[in-house]
C-alpha cells in the first residue's frame, strides 16, 4: 500500500467530536446567522465602541464580555468572535484567544501562566524566536527554563522540577522535523507535575492534522500566518486552551492589550474554508519531492515526518492524520559561502523567505554550526548544509526540475 493510500485512510478515521468530517467542519464553523446576517462569509464588524441603548443593555453586555456579548473592541467584535468559535470546534477547544503573530501566541501563552521563581521545561527545538524570549525575557522575570532534548519520551520526567509550572512542545521540529512521542511526554508530566501547563506549537499541523487537546495538551498554539491565513499576506497568532486554562489564558491577554484588527481575523476565517483543499495539494507534493530528494546521492537524510528515515516518523505515523509542506533535507557535504550563494540565488520557483505555509514555494538553508547554536544538547550534529523547503502550489514537476537544477549548480563548484 502507497503511503498516500495510507494517508488517506487515516483521514477516513480522524476522531472528531462530532459527525461532521474535518472538510466539513472547515466550511461551517463560525458561520452561523449571527455572524453572516445572512451572507455567506462572516460580516466584518471594525469597531472600538460598541453603542448600548439603555443602562439594561450595558449592564447585560458587562455581565457577558467573555461570553460572546458585544462589550468593547478590544473584547472582540462578531468578526473575532466568529474565527473564535470555529478555532474551538477544529481544535476541541472550550475557548481561543487571538493575537497579532504566532510570537505573541506564544509569549503570552506563557507570560499568562508563569510567575517569578516558576521554572518552564522546554523542548529543546523550538522556534528561535521562542528561545529567545525565554532567554531575555523570561530570565529578567526570574523565570528560569530547561531545555531538554527533543527526542525525550517518558525520560522527561528527569527534568521536571518542583516548581516547574509549564511545560512547552513543538512537534515536529523548527527545521529539523523531528516528531515528539506526545502522549509518553504527558503522561510523564502529569505523574509529575499534575498542574503544570503543557502547551504545543502546533502550527506545522495547521491545529487539524495534530489534535493536540485530545492527546491532553492544555493549550495548542499556532501562527495562524502560515497555513490558516494561507497566502502570505496577513500576520495572525491562535491559542485554543481547555476548559482549565482558558479563563487564565483570556484575562491575562486581554490586560496584556493582546487583540487582532476585524479584517485579519476575517481572513483567517476565509482562509479556513480551502485549508484542506491546500493542505491536501501541500501534502502530496511535498511527499513527492522529499521522495525524489532521498534518492539524491547529494542527500544524506530527508527530514519529511511521514518517510520512515525521519526522525519520530513512528510518532507521526500514529499520532497525525497527514502532513503539510514544510520540510527540510541534510547535505553530505557543506556547502562553500559561495556555493550555497549559488545554490539559493538562481532558482526560478523557490524564492527566499522567512515564514512558510503560503501558496508559494520557499526555500533557507542553515550550516551545522548555525543549528549546533540553537541545539545546545547536541542532537542535531550534521554533516553538512540543511535546506529548508517548504513545497507551494505550484506544479510539482517544475519544482523538481527547479531543484534538478540548483544541484547542477552544485556539481560545478564540486568540479
Amino acid at each position: 500500500m502507497s503511503l498516500r493510500v495510507i494517508l488517506a485512510e487515516q483521514r477516513k478515521m480522524t476522531n472528531n467530536t462530532s459527525d461532521k468530517k474535518l472538510e466539513t467542519t472547515l466550511i461551517s464553523a463560525g458561520r452561523g446567522k449571527r455572524y453572516t446576517a445572512g451572507a455567506v462569509n462572516s460580516v466584518i464588524q471594525r469597531a472600538s465602541s460598541l453603542v448600548f441603548e439603555t443602562v439594561a443593555e450595558k449592564k447585560r453586555a458587562t455581565a457577558g464580555r467573555t461570553q460572546g456579548e458585544l462589550f468593547y473592541g478590544r473584547r472582540g467584535t462578531l468578526t473575532h468572535f466568529a474565527l473564535q468559535e470555529a478555532m474551538c470546534e477544529l481544535e476541541n477547544g472550550a475557548g481561543c484567544a487571538l493575537y497579532p503573530c504566532g510570537a505573541a501566541a506564544v509569549t503570552n501563552a506563557i507570560l499568562a501562566f508563569a510567575e517569578s521563581g516558576d521554572h518552564v521545561l522546554m523542548c529543546g527545538s523550538v522556534y528561535e524566536p521562542t528561545r529567545d524570549f525565554c532567554n531575555t525575557i523570561l530570565r529578567k522575570l526570574n523565570v528560569a527554563t530547561t531545555y531538554f532534548p527533543h527526542t525525550s519520551g517518558s525520560e522527561i520526567e528527569q527534568w521536571v522540577q518542583p516548581n516547574t509550572r509549564i511545560v512547552f512542545l513543538e512537534s515536529p521540529a523548527s527545521i529539523t522535523m523531528e516528531v515528539q512521542d506526545i502522549p509518553a511526554i504527558v503522561a510523564a508530566v502529569r505523574r509529575k507535575a499534575p498542574d503544570a501547563i503543557i502547551m504545543m506549537d502546533n502550527t506545522w499541523a495547521a491545529g487539524v492534522l495534530f489534535n493536540a487537546l485530545d492527546f491532553g495538551i492544555d493549550i495548542s498554539i499556532q501562527a495562524g500566518t502560515k497555513y490558516l491565513i494561507g497566502h502570505s499576506d496577513g500576520m495572525i497568532g491562535t491559542a485554543v486552551a481547555n476548559e482549565r486554562c482558558y479563563p487564565t489564558l483570556r484575562e491575562n491577554s486581554y490586560l496584556m492589550g493582546q487583540m487582532v484588527d476585524a479584517d485579519t481575523a476575517y481572513m483567517t476565517s476565509r482562509g479556513l474554508r480551502t485549508l484542506s483543499v491546500r493542505l491536501r495539494q501541500h501534502e502530496e507534493s511535498s511527499l513527492k519531492v522529499a521522495e525524489w530528494l532521498a534518492e539524491r546521492e547529494e542527500v544524506w537524510r530527508v527530514n519529511h515526518p511521514a518517510l520512515a528515515q525521519s526522525p519520530g516518523h513512528r510518532f507521526w505515523k500514529r499520532d497525525f492524520t497527514g502532513s503539510s509542506g514544510l520540510f527540510s533535507f541534510v547535505l553530505r557535504e557543506q556547502l562553500s559561502q559561495e556555493a550555497l550563494a549559488d545554490f539559493l540565488d538562481n532558482f526560478s520557483h523557490f524564492s527566499m523567505a522567512y515564514s512558510w505555509g503560503g501558496f508559494e514555494s520557499l526555500i533557507l538553508a542553515n550550516q551545522p554550526k548555525e543549528i549546533a547554536a540553537i541545539r545546545p544538547q547536541g542532537e542535531a550534529l550534521l554533516p553538512g548544509t540543511l535546506v529548508r523547503l517548504h513545497i507551494g502550489l505550484e506544479n510539482v514537476d517544475d519544482l523538481i526540475a527547479d531543484l534538478a537544477a540548483g544541484f547542477e549548480r552544485l556539481a560545478r563548484h564540486r568540479g
